[in-house]
């Protein structure tokens, strides 16, 4: 292995794991499974064998989250780590570490960029899949993505559609995409399920520098061409877009292969019952004396907090600090809401 750079993304902010998430310590530095490590810390731990390295592994980030990034990744060379003055999503964000890396390496290099937040088992079937990725870029003027089987009519995730298919690599199939979808409803999430033929979008993405700057160029010209001009001084200009919508959802390199591993976005607080407790029952992440309290997802900070229920159904409660968060389970994804109001509260800014 070796022929690929791979990219951590690691700007995001994780909102819905608030309290846990915050802004100084968002979602990718969180410890939300057993093992001990930090999303961000598992993530390149995966990528590692990969990259050959710490001297090609890098890290693209807010300069705020810096001094974070190396506590969390302490080998990781400085120079691998690629700043921006400002979260604007990520199409700013994969054009400004694409020119980066082409500068560095060639526009010829194979770039992976993998969000740092995921959840995803088992690694070694993980680093195969990438490293045929990475073959099928080099061959192809191609931007690959891996997509998900769906399991349930998730209304949570973008979707791809599965196009003809092109080659086999290591045993894997690699398939023009047809389209990339928005959100569905639940009743379009259902037909895409049935269907076979779609698959979620993982978020990662495998490809030559420079056909990634082609179709920058070709379908947002006003993100790639201030960056090539101004460098960072031109990011706080730039619209906040993702490169879903700004490329793939346009483009005719983007390519889809089944990915054979086990994903999660680990989007909310009920990823972990996802991940922990799949048959049901109560996930418990504290000490816990409940009485008829089922289907809850009970999270706290401190190993000396006791969190007690009584009578309880589909709850998420968490503990971090000075704040306790009490949800209903359905209705975990206004959280971004709820923290609007926090941040109007002068007193409680601090908070959010």
């Amino acid at each position: 292995m070796g022929a690929l750079i791979p990219v951590i993304l690691a700007g995001g902010k994780g909102e819905r794991f608030w309290p846990l998430s915050r802004k100084d310590r968002p979602k990718q530095f969180l410890k939300l499974l057993p093992g001990g490590q930090s999303l961000i810390q598992a993530t390149a731990e995966r990528l590692l064998p990969l990259a050959g390295g710490w001297h090609r592994l890098y890290v693209s980030t807010s300069r705020h989250l810096a001094g974070k990034i190396l506590e969390e990744l302490p080998k990781l060379p400085l120079e691998n780590l690629i700043l921006e003055p400002e979260p604007r999503d990520t199409a700013p964000a994969v054009a400004w570490l694409t020119l980066q890396l082409a500068e560095r390496y060639g526009e010829e290099a194979v770039l992976g960029v993998f969000p740092a937040d995921h959840y995803i088992s088992p690694p070694e079937a993980f680093r195969q899949a990438i490293a045929a990725g990475a073959a099928f870029a080099q061959e192809t003027p191609a931007i690959l993505t891996f997509g998900i089987h769906p399991i349930h009519p998730a209304t949570g995730y973008g979707y791809i559609e599965r196009g003809e298919p092109t080659k086999v690599i290591a045993d894997l199939a690699f398939y023009r995409v047809a389209r990339f979808t928005e959100k569905p409803d639940r009743a379009t999430a259902e037909r895409y399920l049935n269907s076979g033929n779609y698959y979620w979008n993982s978020g990662i993405f495998v490809f030559q520098a420079a056909t990634m700057l082609a179709e920058l160029e070709r379908h947002v010209p006003e993100i790639v061409q201030p960056l090539r001009t101004g460098g960072l001084d031109a990011f706080k200009g730039l619209k906040k877009t993702s490169i879903d919508y700004a490329v793939m959802e346009k483009t005719d390199k983007a390519y889809v292969a089944p990915a054979p591993f086990t994903w999660d976005d680990l989007g909310d607080w009920t990823a972990l019952e996802r991940l922990l407790n799949p048959e049901g029952g109560n996930v418990e992440l504290a000490k816990h004396i409940g009485l008829d309290t089922n289907g809850a997802i009970i999270y706290a900070t401190s190993k000396d907090e006791v969190v007690v229920t009584l009578g309880l159904e589909d709850v998420v409660i968490v503990r971090d600090g000075n704040i306790t968060l009490v949800a209903q389970k359905s209705r975990i994804q206004e959280i971004k809401a709820l923290l609007k109001r926090l941040k109007a509260e002068r007193n409680l800014q601090n908070l959010a």
